[in-house]
C-alpha cells in the first residue's frame, strides 16, 4: 500500500514553472508531496495515459523526473506492460548517458490512481529542440553524436539479454553541457554531452509479446521489420541513422522522398560522400544489408577509408566477383570481364581444329564440308570476346560511354 500523502508547499524552488495546463486533477498534485517525498514543479511532456514531470526530491533536495501512468479513460493494459518493463529494464542498467532508476511506486489518491517511475533528471535540450531553435551542426559534430550514441547502443545490445530501445529519434536524445575533458571537447568537435532517454518502448529480447503484435516506435524512424512486430538490435541502428539524417537535412525522414523504402536525403544536405554512404548503410531497409551490430557501425565510422570504399549505397563487392569499380570525384568507371566457362573452352578447342579441317576439305575439293566450316567460323569473334574481352562503362558529368 502506498504511504499516506502529506501536504507541501507547491513549487518550493525559485523560478520553477508549473506548466501543467488547466487539468484540476493535475493541479491538485501541486499541493501534495507524492509518496511524502516528491514535489512536482513542471510538466515536461505528455502522451496518451502518460505524463512526465520535473520534481524535487524533498529528502535529497535534488531534481528528479517522475513518469506517471494514470488509470484514466485512455488507459490500456498494454501501456502498463510497457511501463513496468521500462522500470524493470532501467533497474538493471548503469550507464552515465542513460537516466538512472531511482524509485517505483503506486499512486492511490482520491482523484488519481496509477503508477509512478522516478529516475534521475538530465538537464539539457533534445536534438529536435536544438534544431527548431535554429542551431546547425557541423558534420564533425554530427559524427561525434553518432559515435556517442553508438557507444550507448553497444552497451545496451551487449546486455544479457540484449536491450533494444525501439524508439530512437531526435526528441529522445538530449544534449547536455560539453563534457569538458573528453577527447571531443579537446578537438573542438563536442556538440555537448549526449544522453539517450525515454525507455518507454524498450524491450529486452527475452520478453515474449504473446499472440498479438504490438507496434511501437515513431513513423519515419522505425525500420520496416518493426512494423511487423519484429525487433532486433539492428533495428536501433535504423532509428539512429534516421535521427542523424534529420540532423544533416533539418527534415524528418517522413518528409523526405523514398525509393524502394530507402530515404533519399543526399540532395538535401552537403555532407561528404563517405559519410552519406555510411548513413545509407545504417538506414538500409533490408536487415541483411544493414550494419549487423552497433560495434561494426562504430568501427566503420572510425575508419574513413572503409566508409569511402562503401560507395553506391555502402555494399561490399560480392565474393568471387570479377567486376571492378573505380569511383572518382569526376567520373565512375565499371569494368565487366568476359564470361569464362568450360563450354567456351570446348568451343575454342573446336575452332582451333577448323582451319586444318578447311584446308583438308579444299584440298579434297569437298565444297559441302568447306561451306560448313566457314559457317562454323562466323561466331568465332563473339566467342573470343566472351572469354578474353571486357566491357568498360564510364560515366562522367557530360557523357556515358562504353568500350
Amino acid at each position: 500500500m502506498p504511504k499516506k500523502q502529506s501536504l507541501a508547499e507547491p513549487c518550493p524552488t525559485p523560478g520553477c514553472s508549473l506548466s501543467i495546463g488547466a487539468n484540476p486533477v493535475l493541479i491538485n498534485l501541486l499541493n501534495e508531496a507524492l509518496y511524502e517525498r516528491y514535489q512536482i514543479q513542471q510538466q515536461l511532456g505528455k502522451r496518451a495515459g502518460r505524463r512526465t514531470f520535473l520534481a524535487l526530491d524533498l529528502e535529497s533536495q535534488v531534481q528528479v523526473v517522475l513518469k506517471l501512468l494514470s488509470f484514466g479513460n485512455d488507459f490500456e493494459w498494454h501501456d502498463l506492460k510497457l511501463f513496468e518493463r521500462e522500470a524493470e529494464v532501467l533497474k538493471t542498467l548503469s550507464h552515465p548517458a542513460i537516466p538512472q532508476y531511482l524509485d517505483y511506486f503506486e499512486l492511490d489518491l482520491p482523484s488519481l490512481r496509477g503508477f509512478v517511475l522516478v529516475q534521475t533528471y538530465v538537464a539539457g535540450k533534445t536534438l529536435e529542440e536544438h534544431l527548431k531553435a535554429g542551431r546547425s551542426l557541423s558534420e564533425a559534430e554530427v559524427k561525434q553524436i553518432a559515435k556517442d550514441l553508438l557507444e550507448i547502443l553497444v552497451y545496451l545490445h551487449g546486455q544479457q539479454p540484449a536491450v533494444v530501445h525501439r524508439d530512437i529519434k531526435p526528441s529522445n536524445v538530449l544534449l547536455g553541457d560539453p563534457c569538458g575533458i573528453c577527447e571531443a571537447a579537446r578537438s573542438g568537435n563536442s556538440p555537448g554531452q549526449v544522453y539517450l532517454v525515454d525507455f518507454g518502448s524498450v524491450q529486452n529480447l527475452a520478453a515474449k509479446e504473446g499472440g498479438t503484435i504490438t507496434v511501437v516506435g515513431t513513423y519515419g524512424y522505425m525500420p520496416p521489420e518493426q512494423f511487423g512486430g519484429r525487433t532486433v538490435p539492428a533495428s536501433d541502428l535504423y532509428g539512429l541513422g534516421a535521427t542523424l539524417i534529420y540532423l544533416v537535412t533539418g527534415k524528418h525522414p517522413s518528409d523526405l522522398p523514398q525509393q524502394n523504402f530507402r530515404i533519399q536525403f543526399e540532395s538535401a544536405t552537403n555532407i561528404s560522400p563517405g559519410f552519406a554512404s555510411w548513413l545509407k548503410h545504417l538506414t538500409e531497409p533490408s536487415l541483411e544489408k544493414r550494419f549487423a551490430s552497433a560495434q561494426k557501425a562504430l568501427d566503420a565510422l572510425g575508419q574513413p577509408s572503409s566508409i569511402q570504399q562503401m560507395g553506391l549505397g555502402g555494399f561490399a563487392q560480392p565474393a568471387g566477383s570479377q567486376i571492378s569499380l573505380t569511383k572518382q570525384p569526376d567520373f565512375l568507371e565499371v569494368v565487366i570481364p568476359g564470361r569464362f566457362s568450360l563450354g567456351q573452352v570446348a568451343r575454342i578447342a573446336l575452332y582451333t581444329l577448323l582451319p586444318a579441317q578447311l584446308l583438308t576439305s579444299i584440298a579434297l575439293q569437298t565444297p559441302e564440308l568447306t561451306l560448313l566450316g566457314l559457317l562454323l567460323l562466323l561466331p568465332l569473334p563473339k566467342v573470343l570476346f566472351s572469354v578474353f574481352g571486357r566491357i568498360r562503362l564510364r560515366i562522367d558529368q557530360q557523357h556515358i560511354s562504353t568500350t
